[in-house]
């Protein structure tokens, strides 16, 4: 079986508003960051099948004949992928060597490639072809860059197999597909998610999937159909923090402190719904001023709130001390407790204002970029679209 080669991206993810909030039933907001990764597939006619991950010093290539002898546990109702298989995963871990304990985000993303291609291709014919990936987005800081992996994966394998169209016309650059193929490439990049992370939000991967903002509250995510490009700069602290334990805080000083801590719970719900709201008539009317000001406040406010929570720090104190020097408002994205912050830059924010906020950030020893939150999800592109530098990043392996 010969496969057509396909070059596919998709987008990292912030949080705009609604951190630890959405755990306990208020609306968050997740938007798309114009960070992208960037997956290459090439069908090959040697009898193996590679992946290459240089971002995270991994190369990994079996025989067909290896991967033929895991799919005896396979079903042929491979359109049902609401609900991960078990015994496959079970019989994956054991090829790769690795039965318990935590797992590296190498042997993550091998696990998740190898489930998506064996679920697709493992009760039919399986063809011989090798990936190639590489991302804008630092690994482990937040930014949704294994939800970005995992869409790339699902949409190129999908688009191999057959189950999906590819959506370049002649005469575009990138294609997007309908909605219904966004459904079923989201779907698959969840079961991905699922082995990378166990019990995932699927907000990450939706952002992946759609792009632009989605609106997540009691479990539901909502794509919101049209949002404005912002631009921002990215900031990582390079501050490692835990998940886990920034959300147990949280619960903790709610459960000590309900009478004071549930009005901010509110507090942090009204910013995010006054925020979707302004970003609503953006698309619809002439973007002001007094559209960026009330934005700016909503980020300086909900900072506040963060802080409040218990999940701030003091490198993000600084981002925002930093920033403000120079007129910019800034707050911290995902977790917190170090890990990454945005700034919002304003139309009229000059290129000299940039650079020298960036050059501050940097001597804080932060990672810095700028960027753009709301554009495209998932996308197929014609090579000659892409970067030079990442297509070569891509060819080199």
């Amino acid at each position: 079986m010969q496969v057509r080669d396909c070059l596919i991206s998709a987008p990292g993810k912030a949080i705009l508003h609604g951190e630890h909030a959405v755990v306990h039933g208020k609306v968050a907001l997740a938007v798309s960051l114009n960070l992208r990764t960037y997956l290459q597939l090439k069908g090959i006619s040697d009898g193996k099948v590679s992946i290459n991950l240089p971002n995270i010093d991994t190369f990994v290539c079996w025989e067909l004949s290896e991967l033929k002898n895991l799919t005896s546990c396979l079903s042929d109702k491979k359109e049902e992928v609401q609900r991960l298989d078990s015994e496959l995963v079970k019989r994956l871990r054991e090829f790769i060597g690795v039965t318990n304990g935590n797992l590296d985000s190498s042997t993550t993303a091998t696990l998740a490639f190898l489930y998506i291609y064996l679920s697709l291709f493992g009760s039919g014919e399986m063809p011989s072809l090798t990936v190639s990936v590489w991302s804008e987005l630092p690994t482990g800081a937040g930014l949704g860059s294994s939800a970005a992996y995992s869409v790339c994966l699902a949409a190129a394998l999908l688009c191999a197999s057959g189950k999906i169209p590819t959506p370049l016309k002649e005469w575009e650059h990138t294609g997007r597909w309908c909605q219904e193929d966004l459904e079923l490439i989201n779907s698959w990049a969840f079961q991905g998610e699922k082995i990378i992370h166990g019990n995932p939000s699927g907000v990450d991967n939706a952002v992946g999937t759609w792009g632009g903002m989605l609106r997540f509250l009691a479990g539901k995510i909502i794509p919101l159909s049209r949002v404005p490009l912002l631009r921002i700069l990215l900031t990582n602290t390079r501050v490692p923090r835990s998940t886990k334990v920034l959300v147990a805080r949280v619960k903790d000083k709610i459960n000590k402190f309900p009478s004071i801590m549930m009005p901010v719970l509110d507090s942090v719900d009204a910013v995010s719904c006054t925020c979707e709201k302004v970003l609503t008539e953006m698309t619809c009317e002439p973007i002001t001023g007094e559209h960026y000001n009330i934005l700016e406040e909503l980020i300086d406010i909900n900072q506040h709130h963060l802080n409040v929570m218990g999940v701030g720090h003091p490198s993000l104190d600084t981002l925002c001390q930093v920033t403000a020097a120079r007129g910019l408002h800034s707050k911290l994205t995902g977790a917190g407790g170090g890990g990454c912050g945005i700034t919002l830059l304003r139309p009229e924010t000059d290129s000299t204002t940039v650079q020298e906020t960036v050059k501050d950030l940097r001597d804080c020893d932060f990672d810095c970029w700028e960027t753009s939150i709301g554009g495209p999800g998932v996308q197929q592109h014609f090579p000659f679209s892409v970067k030079e530098e990442i297509l070569e990043v891509l060819n080199r392996y």
